[in-house]
């Protein structure tokens, strides 16, 4: 497994705990779309079904990654007013979301066949830390080593709860050198958001675009709620 790993030039990093938190909320999950073929566009989607009326619902989205946000028209969502059948996941409003906005996908130049490239990934069950994390990852297919920190600041409680976060990259080439980046928008502040974890960091088969992927916690009666959110960056 170990020699398969390096030969395909990533290195999955699973973070386990002896603790597991039982989720209860609205849990999402996250699939990449894949990149246009220059690198600089990445689309990304997230679907679910909701805790309390047992709807299937979707999210698309649609990044500039030189820019670290979304390109024009570039969010998108469908909730369906009738619930799951019994075993079904809501994958569905995915499949619709995305058959009804080909031109988005076409007019960005996106490639299902470009996904990232993965280069961590977290398997920790447990609520994510209101005050980030630290985690190292590797590109063996690059020979260069990764340092990434989230710092995140909540304020507030119950229903003026918001919360913020940014991500300290530090690069380490083949050479030795050293470059850092700062990842984020700490002045934006999401309400009911209480906790940050990243998720997986990829980078894309071409022109040096690397992804990191959020995961967000928002308290619930029935639970936390998780959804995800990228962040992109240049690394060239």
């Amino acid at each position: 497994m170990l020699t398969k790993k390096v030969r395909y030039g990533f290195a999955i990093i699973m973070v386990l705990s002896i603790k597991s938190l039982a989720w209860t909320g609205d849990i999402a999950s996250f699939v990449d779309f894949g990149f246009s073929s220059d690198g600089l566009n990445y689309m990304f989607g997230q679907y679910g079904v909701q805790s309390q009326t047992l709807n299937p619902w979707a999210e698309l989205f649609v990044v500039d990654v030189p820019r670290n946000t979304f390109v024009s028209g570039g969010r998108l969502s469908f909730v369906h007013d009738n619930p799951v059948i019994a075993g079904q996941d809501g994958i569905g409003a995915l499949f619709r979301l995305v058959s009804r906005n080909t031109e988005l996908v076409n007019r960005y130049g996106i490639t299902y066949l470009l996904q990232g490239q993965l280069l961590y990934l977290s398997l920790d069950t447990t609520q994510p830390s209101s005050t980030g994390e630290t985690i190292e990852f590797r590109d063996f297919e690059r020979n260069e080593s990764y340092r990434a920190r989230l710092v995140s600041t909540v304020e507030g409680s119950g229903a003026n709860l918001s919360s913020s976060f940014f991500i300290t990259l530090e690069r380490t080439t083949q050479t030795g050198a050293r470059r850092s980046y700062t990842v984020g928008t700490p002045q934006v502040k999401r309400p009911l958001i209480s906790a940050y974890r990243i998720k997986k960091v990829m980078i894309a088969p071409q022109g040096g675009a690397m992804v990191l992927v959020i995961e967000t916690s928002k308290p619930t009666a029935d639970g936390p709620d998780v959804r995800y959110m990228v962040e992109t960056v240049s690394i060239q």
